[in-house]
């Protein structure tokens, strides 16, 4: 079962009720000449270029690695802007960020290559969500000192309904006056990891710590979600980023984490760890005291800002120099991770930095040990699909995405 996700400044929790779309997912745009009829397994989210008030359209393809492919006359049209998407048990969720607003989330499979629309559900803001078994996770997380309970949901992703909810208190795993707010969560056998960062969540500087160095799993049971235990360290600071996984597995069950080192007091980096990898040893629940990779020693001078697991112990990660990083700086750079190597390479044949407008994090790997599809925007205005060769470190361009913007990657079967 292929699971991904991306990253976006949203949130999502199911109602248990379906509503009906509010707006078109048809055109009656005439046929575009360059793609007549877009189909496939593949799925490209794509933002048009306008400057505001624009909806994604989705793309299907057969082939990330070459050709052309428009959102003119093609693709299905997003209700409202802010959308981001998850992909679990073979459908593809694609959710509106409602401003703590309700929103849509429009559910798909892919029938003949094309897309099927399932259902819509309604929407409130949350911070964190995962697959977990069969299930969607959600977690709205409180940013307020005042709130110290986070709601949780279970959404059964065979029944399109919510299975289960509750609350967590998230003042319990950091006990020490700050909040606990998840960078993200993760299924870690049958326990749920959630990485955080301690935050002050008030007084003008809720994202503010005056814990800088230190990083931190809280483990619930699940479905239940009562806390277990707290996992700690003081090698890094905390694990991932905003709405960003810090957290992986690999095939022997061994669990890695990066920290980016971007804590801050004030508005002002604070942290004094370098960026890092960590690891917990398949079967326990503390850090391996015995594995620590310096990033930024190993790549001379990068942080690690993103990562997507490609297998065999391989990651392609997004970086960026040391001197630029900043607690919401998505790297541009892409190189390739080897844990169990404590390798770094830099990825060649990607445009120069200086010509890539962004670099998606929402990307699409068939987890053959070697391979990744990533995303880049260029400030021409072009997008293309690039093909990362992890055993070669080289990239090359493949699929060209006219009048858009690629947000997301992703396969269904």
């Amino acid at each position: 079962m292929k699971t991904k996700f991306t990253k976006a400044f949203i949130a999502i929790a199911f109602a248990a009720v379906l509503s009906a779309c509010t707006k078109s997912e048809s055109t009656d745009t005439p046929v575009d000449p360059v793609n007549p009829e877009s189909k496939g397994n593949f799925i490209l989210a794509v933002t048009p270029a306008a400057s505001t008030g624009v909806a994604d359209y989705l793309l299907t393809t057969t082939d990330l690695g070459g050709g052309v492919k428009s959102i003119i006359g093609n693709g299905v049209e997003q209700d409202g802007t802010y959308r981001y998407y998850v992909a679990h048990n073979n459908k593809f969720f694609s959710m509106l960020y409602g401003q703590n607003n309700p929103g849509a989330v429009t559910t798909y499979d892919v029938k003949a290559g094309k897309l099927n629309k399932l259902s819509n559900f309604q929407t409130e803001t949350v911070q964190a969500f995962a697959p977990v078994n069969d299930d969607l996770l959600l977690v709205k997380i409180p940013r307020n000192i005042a709130t110290p309970l986070a709601n949780w949901y279970r959404v059964n992703t065979n029944t399109l309904l919510i299975s289960g909810q509750g609350t967590i208190d998230v003042h319990a795993p950091s006990n020490n006056g700050e909040t606990a707010f998840f960078s993200w969560i993760k299924q870690v056998g049958n326990k749920v990891y959630a990485p955080y960062f301690s935050i002050k969540a008030c007084c003008n500087d809720a994202f503010g710590t005056d814990y800088p160095d230190q990083a931190w799993i809280a483990v619930y049971s699940y479905p239940e979600m009562k806390l277990e235990k707290v996992i700690q360290d003081d090698r890094t600071s905390f694990i991932g980023r905003y709405f960003t996984n810090g957290l992986d597995l690999v095939e022997n069950g061994d669990v890695y984490a990066f920290s980016s080192s971007v804590a801050t007091k004030g508005g002002v980096l604070t942290s004094t760890k370098p960026s890092a990898i960590t690891r917990i040893k398949a079967g326990t629940t503390e850090f391996d005291k015995d594995y620590f990779m310096d990033v930024e020693a190993a790549s001379n001078g990068y942080v690690i800002t993103n990562w997507l697991y490609i297998g065999n112990n391989n990651f392609v990660v997004n970086a960026t120099l040391k001197a630029q990083k900043g607690a919401f700086v998505d790297g541009t750079k892409i190189g390739v991770v080897n844990v169990v190597d404590k390798t770094f390479k830099l990825v060649s044949g990607f445009p120069e930095v200086s010509e890539i407008k962004s670099v998606t994090v929402n990307n699409y790997t068939p987890k053959d040990g070697k391979t990744a599809y990533v995303g880049v925007n260029l400030k021409d205005g072009s997008s293309y699909v690039y093909k990362v060769d992890a055993s070669s470190a080289a990239a090359s361009r493949g699929l060209k995405v006219e009048g858009g913007v690629i947000t997301a990657i992703q396969h269904l079967q």
